[in-house]
This record gives structure tokens, sequence and C-alpha cells, in this order.
């Protein structure tokens, strides 16, 4: 009976937090499957270039909303109201600096880096629309995930799922409607994603609204002392989100070269679901978070690995199950968004499935570690996990390991780069003086 309770707590925080974070990452997976449907291969292959600006802007959402709201927990847990109200208050500011920041980048500098990020004549119009009316939605997308991280971390993870259910449900279906009766194209799809956080803040807007939550807006100017814990507690959650979008950068010039367009748009297939595989462990990192730091605020160490542990079996068996998946139904899977029947996409991004996902439970491994050493307010391994999966390992192994095997080497890239990393994180947990 002791452990009974903990991991029902467990189970119904980190489910919620998976449902939603599954929803959260349709948004992109909507689009993927009626732009395969409706622009064939250059339409999936100016989706995947825009794809890393998706991802920076969500990563910011939650860097501020991950970062405030573990700090947030924390002072619940020590009932200092006032300075958790602070807290919540100063992240909004922030939320509202990167906000203008990227309405200004969609504004006026949305071609130069679509040029950037790897598109070429036939693909970037359609990749410049895509990128300007995701950076115009920038401060709805922001918003709507630093409330999902503080109502979660105010004990309605039930409301964050729901809201970011129905965001997604939103998309699905306006994404139908934009892109096939009103024939909208490449713009159709961006407006359904645009408007999906928008109806989620929405939703939750019961609990946010009410005088009694658990959060509140406070007198109080900006404290460069919470903008440093946010940013130190937040930031890896942003560089999880940035590294899937420089590994996608990456990918797509390295595919680019060796296969072209087609190439690209068949990793646009398995980044796609990536995103949705990763947004799984992500959903157990984020549903657990507010129970680890809450028994970590209370000093309960014993507990609060007991929750890690449950974390970590749940990833390892999610990890099994999703490569049998893949590795049993690659050819439907890449058939579904192979609208022109094309040969070379099938193949391409058949053996894709099957060897990228061998990364999987090593992924899982990183991105539960690393909200882990969040949680407990060990920054600095967290922020070196972050980086050696987003930046500093995947981006060389995946130059080396393409000049060596071409596209098997790509593919198998990020299973090298995701084990190295695991193999660091292990050491930090193991020996935590060494990251502290």
């Amino acid at each position: 009976m002791e452990t009974a309770k903990p991991f029902r707590e467990f189970a119904g925080y980190s489910s919620l937090s998976v449902l939603g974070m599954l929803a959260i990452s349709c948004y992109i997976l909507a689009d993927t499957f009626f732009v395969a449907q409706s622009l064939g291969t250059n339409g999936l292959a100016a989706l995947n270039f825009a794809i890393p600006a998706y991802s920076v802007i969500h990563g910011t959402g939650l860097m501020l909303g991950m970062g405030g709201a573990t700090r947030f927990s924390i002072l619940k847990s020590r009932r200092e109201h006032r300075e958790a109200n602070v807290m919540f208050t100063n992240t909004l500011y922030m939320a509202a600096f990167f906000s203008v920041l990227f309405v200004l980048i969609g504004l006026f500098a949305s071609a130069p880096i679509t040029v950037l990020l790897g598109a070429d004549s036939a693909t970037f119009a359609m990749t410049n629309t895509y990128l300007k009316v995701l950076c115009i939605f920038a401060p709805a997308f922001i918003m709507n995930d630093v409330l999902l991280c503080f109502v979660r971390n105010d004990e309605n993870p039930s409301l964050a799922m729901a809201a970011t259910v129905g965001g997604s449900f939103s998309n699905v279906i306006l994404d139908y409607v934009f892109m096939f009766p009103l024939g909208m194209g490449i713009f159709g799809a961006v407006l359904a994603t645009g408007l999906a956080p928008v109806i989620g803040i929405v939703i939750m807007a019961p609990h946010w609204l009410k005088k009694d939550k658990g959060f509140h807006l406070e007198r109080t100017g900006l404290s460069l002392e919470n903008v440093k814990i946010n940013l130190a507690l937040g930031f890896p959650s942003l560089l999880a989100q940035f590294s899937s979008g420089i590994v996608i950068l990456v990918f797509n010039s390295l595919i680019l070269k060796l296969v072209g367009n087609t190439g690209v748009a068949a990793y646009g297939v398995v980044a796609n679901l990536s995103l949705v595989v990763s947004s799984i462990y992500t959903g157990i990192g984020q549903g657990v978070q507010p129970l680890i730091s809450r028994e970590y605020g209370q000093k309960n160490r014993e507990k609060e690995r007991l929750f890690l542990r449950y974390s970590m079996i749940s990833m390892a068996v999610i990890s099994v199950l999703v490569y049998l998946i893949v590795f049993v139904f690659a050819s439907p899977i890449a058939g579904i968004f192979n609208s022109e029947n094309s040969a070379a996409l099938q193949e391409i991004a058949e053996t894709g499935l099957r060897l990228y996902f061998t990364s999987a439970v090593f992924m899982g491994f990183n991105v539960i570690l690393s909200t882990y050493f969040t949680s407990v307010e060990i920054a600095i391994p967290a922020h070196v996990v972050s980086l050696m999966r987003g930046l500093v390992v995947i981006i060389p192994v995946a130059f080396i390991m393409a000049a060596l095997w071409g596209m098997t080497g790509v593919w198998l890239s990020c299973t090298a780069a995701e084990l190295i990393t695991a193999a660091a994180g292990a050491v930090f947990y193991l020996h935590p003086g060494k990251g502290r």
C-alpha cells in the first residue's frame, strides 16, 4: 500500500501529460499528413524545412513554462505563496518579450531564414509562408505552453491534458477544412496549427481566470534573479526542442546532397514521427516533474528517486513497443504520407524508420534524465545532456557517419549520439557532485 499511492499519482500525472504532449506533437503531424495528400513531395519537403522554426518557438514556450512552473511548484510546497506568484508574473513578462521577438522575425526576416533553412526554388514560397505565419502565432504557442505547465503544477493535470487534446483535435479538423474544401494550401495548414494553441488557452480559462487558483499576477517588477532561475531550470526544455530543430536542419542538408528533395520528403516522415515519440518521453518527464519537485522541496529523497524509477521503467517499455510497431509497420506508415506513390520516397522512408528508431530507448533515457535534473535544481547536468544530444555530439557524428556510410550513416547517427549522451548522463546521475 505504501507504494500504491505514489504509483497511482505517477500514473495519473504522467498519462495525462503524455496525452497532452502527443496532442501537441500532432499539430505538425496533422500538417504533414494533409500537406502530403494535398501538395505532394515538394509540399512535404517545404514543411520539413520549416519544422525547425516550430521547434524553437515551442521550445521557448516550454523553457519558460517548465522553468517557471518548476520553481513555482517548489515554492508552493514550501508555502512561499507570494514568491510563487512573483515567479508566475515574471514568467509572463518573459513570455511577452519572446512573443514580440518572434512576431518581428516573422514579419521582417522570414525570407532570409527560409533560405538558411535550405529551401530551394521549388519549395521556397511554401516554406516562407509557413514560417511567416508560424512566427506571427508565436504568442499563442508560447502562452499556451506556459499556462499548460502552471496549470499542471497547480494540481490540475486533467485540464492541461484536455486543453492540448482539444487544440490538437481542432487542428486536425481545421487542417482538412482549410486545405480541401477551401483550397488554402500551405497557408491553410499553418493557419490551422496557429489557431490550435488559441483554443487550448480558451479551454484552460476556467482555471487561470479563477480567483481561488494557486497562481496569480503579482504587482512586481522583473526580477533578474527570477529570470536567471527560470532560464537555468527551463533551458534544458528549450535545448530538447532546439536540438530537434538542429538535427532536422543538419539532416536536411546532408540528405539534400545525398538524394535530393525526395530524400528530404522521406526524412520528413521520419522526423515527424520522431517528434511524436519524443513527445511521449517529454510527457512522462513533464508529468512526473511536479511530483519530483514537490518531494525535492520537502527533502524526501527516497520518494523523489521512486518517481524517477517509475519514469524510466515506463519509458523502457514504451520504447520497445514503439520500435516493434515501427519495424513491423514501416511500409504502411511510409505509404500514408506517400500520396504520389513514389517508389524512391517509399524505399528511403521505410529504411529510415527501421534504422532511425533504434535510438528510441536512449532518446527516452536522455529526455527523462534531463527533466529529472531540472526538477531537483541540478542545472548543469541537465544543460550538458541537452547540449550533447542536440549539438555537441549529434552534429559531428552525423557528418562523419554520412561521409562513411551515406544514408545508412545518417539514419544511425542519431542512435550513436543518443547512446554517447546516455552514458554521460548516467555518470552525472551516479556521481552528482561532478555536475553541481
